[in-house]
């Protein structure tokens, strides 16, 4: 496991960048499955979708019409929707065919919505709710409008998320959680659903990717390494898995997974124990 491929490099790149820009981010983290993918075609994309937007929005453009204008682009004309049946597919996490499908997670609509809603000078938080994703507009005067993409646009109060969220699982929601997200916490969690899905189908080449990429994003996630060591080694590539084996037990040499772990490098470097 040599990670040194082009989308690894403009991954790398992008996500040094501070704040990271979310668009380019997504794009380079779609580059992995998609090596031909020109980000500047679907940057241009968002920007022609941006420009539909303001057209629509009557001058002086005000913060009201653009959230009414993103809406009636987006949902109604574009026609960007969730679907529950979509969680399973790897396809609703990277932009490109988000944009193709007009299908996604909720992170990537809400992804989508700020995008096109910062070309159009309407700036959008992330809101990253357990199980959901918003966006929220906050006013000068401190007025929040909070926008569900994976609804259709649907516009929300701050009362609106939190009984929602009440009505669903029966739990409070900490009022602080309706605080934005920054983007490298986006990004985080963009990999994270990839890592859970490629996880789920035991897809140990792409997991390593997405792992390497959580930890080029955030080098101190320790389970991240451990993850991807114990991935190399599934795969065979008894090096890399070493390497981040060690490291995670030099770092975390206490971890109640330690012996565990401990374990997995030994096989590593010797092999299991043969049957006498």
């Amino acid at each position: 496991m040599t990670p040194g491929s082009a989308a690894r490099e403009r991954f790398a790149a992008v996500v040094a960048r501070d704040p990271i820009p979310l668009d380019e981010a997504a794009l380079a983290i779609a580059a992995e499955e998609y090596p031909r993918l020109d980000p500047a075609v679907e940057l241009a994309r968002l920007d022609a979708l941006a420009a539909r937007v303001l057209a629509r929005a009557p001058p002086p453009a005000r913060a009201a019409s653009l959230l009414r204008a993103l809406r009636e682009v987006l949902a109604g004309e574009v026609g960007l929707h969730g679907s529950a049946a979509d969680y399973d597919d790897p396809r609703s996490s990277f932009l490109n065919e988000v944009l193709d499908r007009k299908a996604g997670l909720p992170i990537m609509l809400s992804l989508v919505y700020m995008e096109v809603g910062r070309r159009a000078g309407l700036p959008l938080d992330g809101i990253g709710l357990p199980g959901h994703f918003l966006t929220r507009y906050l006013s000068p005067t401190g007025a929040e409008v909070f926008v569900d993409a994976f609804h259709g646009g649907e516009m929300l109060s701050a009362d609106d998320c939190l009984g929602r969220y009440q009505a669903r699982t029966g739990r409070d929601l900490d009022r602080r959680l309706l605080g934005p997200a920054t983007p490298r916490q986006i990004v985080l969690r963009m990999l994270g659903n990839l890592r859970r899905l490629y996880a789920a189908q035991s897809d140990d080449v792409r997991s390593w990717w997405v792992l390497d990429r959580i930890l080029l994003t955030a080098p101190n996630q320790l389970a991240a390494l451990r993850d991807r060591g114990l991935a190399a080694a599934r795969l065979g590539a008894a090096h890399a898995a070493a390497r981040d084996l060690d490291a995670y037990l030099a770092r975390a040499p206490d971890a109640q997974d330690a012996d565990a772990v401990r374990i997995a490098l030994a096989d590593v470097r010797h092999g299991p124990p043969r049957a006498s």
